[in-house]
């Protein structure tokens, strides 16, 4: 090997313990959505571009490395960045559907991960710890939409806490389709204009 190739491996950084789980974490949580419980350390290995053997020794098993994957999945950053970016001043209406879609993509993705999970035998209620109620990560984002509510407080018949899990019911009740339930369902703008306004058309709207 000549010295230049020398000194780039000399120089290639090694990953952390913390680094390596992180980095298979993140190449698991897409293959879970396609092969589910039923993706091998191989192919988490592949598309993490580290050799096998190394996820046995950043992880106990593939059941901690799955475990980890889907709280990390769970995690709704990337949502409440996209509430936190609507703006205090928007009329209440567009706060409020920015906030239906950004649940929304939320609950979807949750939704399909865990569905994926069950059909190949791994059950992601298991990994809660037997914890009650809603679960943080949906604490977290249900206090973010309760600050859209804030500019207009005094506008409101409920708390804007309350006003927040109401919205947020609309919002869960408006993805179950299927199995029953019926195959349509509102667009983020109508849901919220159905619960600011109701279902019953004013006479103008007759």
């Amino acid at each position: 090997m000549s010295d230049e190739g020398t000194t780039r491996r000399r120089r290639a950084p090694a990953m952390s313990l913390e680094d390596r789980r992180e980095a298979l974490v993140k190449a698991t949580i897409p293959l879970l959505l396609v092969h589910g419980a039923n993706v091998t350390t191989n192919q988490i290995a592949k598309a993490a571009d580290v050799a096998e053997g190394t996820v046995f020794r950043a992880f106990k098993d593939k059941q901690e490395l799955l475990t980890c994957a889907l709280r990390s999945a769970m995690e709704p950053d990337t949502e409440i960045d996209l509430i936190d970016r609507i703006p205090a001043t928007a009329p209440i209406e567009e706060r409020l559907t920015g906030a239906v879609r950004a649940v929304t993509g939320y609950l979807d993705r949750m939704w399909s991960l865990m569905s994926a999970l069950q059909d190949t035998g791994f059950d992601p209620r298991g990994e809660g710890g037997g914890r009650k109620g809603p679960p943080e990560e949906m604490q977290r984002v249900m206090r973010r939409v309760a600050e859209l509510f804030e500019p207009d407080a005094e506008r409101l018949r409920v708390e804007p806490l309350l006003a927040a899990r109401l919205l947020m019911g609309f919002v869960f009740t408006n993805r179950m389709q299927h199995n029953g339930f019926g195959e349509g369902a509102a667009e983020a703008d109508q849901l919220v204009e159905l619960f600011l306004h109701g279902t019953i058309r004013t006479g103008e709207e007759q």
